[in-house]
């Protein structure tokens, strides 16, 4: 059984997901083969508030600005593009492989790259609630970027967390040092920002002590992958830690780039409410395998 330690409950009331977010055609299965198929939901556990949507980032949080013009979101976590999968290589289980991962994934030149960090971030900023943050992962090719849209964009830095993965993979090329962390950019809406962090329940996780912005956390176990996987999977430590860090019980959780699931998954444990977005059919049924999951192993959550 899985212990995880309780954070205080939100005190305002929840929004009416349903009514609010929920497209003309209701809940259906992930549509396979469109690039962009028009927002639709495939997974919903209202009881939990756990909702999973097919949809486009950019045009899903449109509608959600319409609707909600000052904010609905408590915290956001994004694991956006990293815009790697150009061709180079890595290893992967003592073998050579591409890291092409996509379409999605694939650079555009850095003005674009960064434009469309601009827009994404300037999206997520609006549906924040005013003492709302967001925590957004990246590597080198993308992580500047996102830190200077955000210093544009009046966000509030308030930590860069290292995640330091004790087993990364050989450098091939024996050229570079070994890349073994990846940056986490910790961030509320704008300067005015009140924002929420549970400082008592971290120095308990940290053995007593304050703890640091440099987290030693392995990658995504086997049994995470176990209903799919994907390429750039978040391990679920790591997700769980910022949201006990900087939310209430029953706060409200975007994720814009849901992936495999593990922000969905995340909430449902600790809970937390979450709206995740994803475009891809297969990556949207692994997501709602996994939720189920834990809701048919209920006694994970304590």
């Amino acid at each position: 059984m899985v212990k995880i330690a309780r954070t205080p409950k939100a005190k305002r009331p929840k929004p009416d997901l349903v009514t609010e977010f929920i497209p003309d055609d209701p809940l259906g299965p992930p549509v396979v083969g469109e690039l962009a198929p028009p927002p639709r939901l495939t997974f919903q556990d209202e009881a939990a508030g756990i909702y999973l949507y097919q949809a486009e980032s950019l045009e899903f949080l449109d509608r959600i600005v319409a609707k909600h013009p000052e904010g609905v979101f408590d915290a956001i976590f994004a694991d956006p593009p990293y815009f790697l999968s150009n061709g180079g290589i890595t290893c992967r289980n003592g073998r050579m492989v591409r890291v092409d991962k996509g379409e999605w994934d694939k650079s555009r030149g850095s003005e674009l790259n960064h434009e469309f960090n601009v827009e994404w971030l300037r999206r997520c900023q609006r549906v924040l609630k005013p003492n709302g943050t967001i925590w957004v992962t990246g590597t080198q090719h993308v992580i500047f970027s996102v830190g200077y849209a955000m210093q544009q964009l009046g966000f509030k830095l308030l930590n860069d967390i290292t995640w330091e993965k004790p087993n990364p993979p050989p450098n091939l090329s024996c050229r570079y040092f070994t890349h073994s962390t990846e940056t986490v950019l910790w961030a509320a809406k704008s300067e005015k920002s009140r924002h929420t962090f549970h400082y008592a329940l971290m120095r308990e996780h940290g053995g007593g002590k304050q703890m640091k912005s440099v987290w030693r956390m392995m990658a995504p176990a086997k049994a995470e992958k176990r209903h799919g996987k994907h390429p750039t999977q978040k391990p679920l430590a790591l997700v769980e830690r910022c949201l006990l860090s900087s939310t209430d019980e029953g706060a409200l959780v975007l994720d814009p780039f849901n992936g495999s699931g593990t922000t969905a998954v995340a909430c449902a444990r600790i809970r937390r409410r979450c709206v995740a977005v994803e475009m891809d059919a297969t990556y949207l049924k692994t997501a709602q395998n996994r939720v189920t999951e834990v809701f048919e192993q209920h006694k994970l959550i304590p």
